[in-house]
């Protein structure tokens, strides 16, 4: 260690610090400021960064938000600090759409703009331009938040306005949106498919595409980022006797699915892609009988290996596993009635 030179020591040190550390240490000198606002920093910090013990829970209620720590241990959030958003909103406004290594793309509700945030650093962009691109309609559109081979992060916009379909790509790198052809079945454009968000995940953004009627096609829309082209796989072979829904999560940079199925009662099995395949890895006991007007989605697992189901009202089941545990948390819309997201402190920003 004594024979590396000063620079590569401070530097493999800074990029250990907390982002809120690494925001204060830019103030300790100009060689500090210029050095921990190389893209190069950057990325090594982010890459240091993104592990379960520095995930934080955001909670928006109203016009507050908070952020909270995860304490893996008793599967509850630690003290709450406040966050003031950077941009103008109005009440309940604020709706989290996906999130990747610290940023979120969030919506506001009330003028439809897309944006990029960090509440780590409180950066944000507005991605809404004069001709109309970056407006989100929800229930229509589809959002996915990745980053390329070239170190670029990148929002797809999948929108459907009246039967008429529009792909775009916004770049952080050229600060603008262009479009790209769409190449798979156009029925899957219909508003009677629902679309989730995109999961990023081995260089592939991945969509879940349900038709809104029991026993319909389900199906798995791939988007390689470089190529940029689209492709579609197979849904798990999960029972079609009831609803579906299939909640995507990037495990380790393994593809992972959520698949529940059923009516009164509830089944959820934890599936896994290799190549263009499912193979399942496990099943749940069944989810106590609940009525549809409480249908429920996946909100996060947990380090010893249980799984969290809640309901769109708020009531919580709790799924014990003997299994080995992942150590991550997959990022919902809902927790205990707020709406929010699992994000990871970096200081990567939503502009160059």
């Amino acid at each position: 260690m004594a024979d590396l030179p000063t620079h590569t020591i401070v530097f493999e040190i800074l990029t250990r610090l907390p982002a809120k550390d690494v925001g204060r240490s830019k103030s300790v000198c100009k060689q500090w400021y210029a050095l921990l606002s190389t893209q190069d920093f950057v990325k090594i910090h982010c890459s240091r960064s993104v592990v379960s013990s520095n995930q934080r829970v955001l909670l928006i209620d109203d016009l507050t938000c908070s952020v909270r720590p995860i304490i893996s241990n008793n599967n509850d959030y630690g003290p709450s600090s406040t966050v003031t958003f950077p941009f103008h909103h109005q009440n309940n406004d604020v709706s989290i759409l996906s999130h990747l290594n610290g940023l979120l793309c969030v919506c506001l509700n009330h003028t439809y703009e897309l944006l990029l945030w960090n509440p780590t650093t409180t950066a944000f962009k507005r991605l809404s331009t004069p001709d109309s691109h970056g407006f989100y309609i929800n229930n229509l559109d589809a959002i996915g938040l990745y980053v390329d081979a070239d170190d670029d992060y990148k929002v797809l916009h999948i929108k459907r306005r009246s039967g008429v379909l529009g792909v775009y790509v916004y770049s952080r790198e050229v600060d603008s949106w262009r479009n790209i052809p769409f190449i798979t079945r156009q029925e899957y454009l219909s508003p009677h498919f629902n679309w989730s968000a995109g999961t990023f995940c081995g260089g592939t953004l991945y969509f879940t595409v349900c038709e809104c009627w029991i026993g319909c096609t389900n199906v798995v829309i791939c988007f390689d980022v470089n190529s940029e082209q689209f492709k579609e796989i197979s849904f798990p072979p999960v029972p079609s006797n009831g609803m579906v829904q299939g909640v995507l999560v990037n495990v380790k940079n393994v593809l992972h699915m959520f698949a529940s199925t059923g009516m009164f009662e509830m089944t959820i099995d934890l599936w896994t892609l290799q190549g263009d395949y499912w193979i399942k890895v496990l099943s749940c006991p069944p989810i106590p009988p609940i009525s549809l007007s409480l249908w429920c989605d996946i909100t996060h697992y947990v380090t010893n290996g249980n799984w969290f189901v809640m309901t769109k009202l708020g009531k919580l089941f709790t799924i014990e596993m003997d299994m080995k545990p992942f150590e991550c948390f997959y990022p919902v819309s809902w927790f205990r009635g707020f709406k929010g997201a699992v994000f990871v402190q970096t200081i990567v920003s939503p502009s160059i």
